[in-house]
């Protein structure tokens, strides 16, 4: 039974699981109109599923009540030693930072109270964004600014660049999942990206990230046609990838691009981008975009010199308990 929202209290904060899914439709929609608008994305999907979860009351996490009606919520859910922070969001006309986080404690403060738990992450692209903005639980909080990038692919720079190493493309085939976990994993030693995604860390992690892009649409809805992997000509070896989704029917998404040390300053990661760009703009896609660190000069000159562009700038956090 859905929970009773109280019409006299200002500010109220509810259980998730306690909640009518019809409660949860006005943030829901409205979220999805400001990721269509915002970011070009089409976020419906994500929407549903969310509510096909709190209408059978299995999703974690807390909803803000106003004035006895809800105004947002946050979610998490648990995957082996981990908690992810999946999305906050908040209605526009209610939204502050006070709310953000009281929306945040207690549901942070339930994840930590679980045993088996050890971290926590959250790429949150609705949170206000303030670089010195101090958390609930700030003691144990990792913080990492995020770029949201978009080109435009009738403007971007899609010629060919010089590349310095013997080399050739396959569109993505699961048959190499294998080789590409463990070329993420080679890729990410010692990277900031693994400090904000455990999962960079190891081969069998690498495993799990390739899984949850290609068969969930929490990225979009991945594209193999504009999937590429990058083979060193000598040795056949795999050296590098760019994998895509698409996020709506005009727009699509660079979800991973990586290759190994070995390669790095040949322009094969030039030609792996351009090539995924170059797939998308035949798919009739009108734009693309990707997420990187801002820390990471190198990616963001890269991807600057092609044609994107920051949009907006987000946190990304991780809490480590252990």
């Amino acid at each position: 039974m859905a929970a009773r929202l109280n019409p006299v209290a200002r500010d109220e904060i509810v259980d998730l699981r306690l909640v009518a899914a019809a409660d949860l439709d006005p943030v829901l929609e409205e979220e999805v109109a400001v990721w269509h608008d915002d970011l070009e994305w089409d976020f419906a999907k994500s929407a549903q599923l969310a509510r096909r979860f709190v209408g059978v009351h299995a999703l974690s996490g807390r909803v803000l009540v106003v004035d006895g009606r809800v105004a947002g919520y946050v979610y998490f859910v648990f995957e082996d030693h981990k908690a992810l922070l999946g999305d906050l969001y908040i209605l526009h006309a209610l939204r502050t930072q006070e709310r953000e986080d009281l929306l945040l404690r207690p549901a942070l403060d339930e994840i930590f109270s679980t045993p088996h738990v050890t971290r926590i992450e959250a790429q949150l692209l609705m949170l206000n964004y303030a670089p010195a903005r101090v958390l609930p639980r700030a003691a144990e909080t990792h913080q990492f600014c995020r770029n949201f990038m978009r080109a435009d692919l009738k403007k971007a720079d899609l010629g060919e660049g010089t590349v310095r190493r013997p080399f050739y493309l396959e569109n993505w085939s699961d048959r190499y999942s294998d080789a590409a976990a463990a070329l993420i994993a080679e890729s990410y030693a010692g990277h900031v990206d693994g400090w904000i995604n455990d999962q960079y860390r190891s081969p069998a992690g690498a495993h799990r990230f390739l899984h949850n892009i290609v068969a969930y649409p929490g990225c979009g809805t991945f594209s193999q046609p504009a999937s590429y992997l990058a083979f060193e000509g000598a040795s056949g070896s795999l050296c590098g990838l760019s994998l895509t989704s698409l996020v709506s029917a005009e727009s699509g998404h660079i979800t991973q691009i990586c290759v190994s040390p070995s390669v790095r300053g040949t322009g094969i990661g030039h030609a792996l981008l351009r090539q995924s760009l170059l797939a998308l703009r035949n798919m009739e896609c009108r734009s693309v975009g990707l997420t990187v660190t801002a820390a990471n000069e190198n990616a963001v000159a890269l991807y600057e010199r092609v044609g994107f562009r920051t949009i907006r700038q987000f946190s990304a956090y991780a809490w480590d308990l252990a």
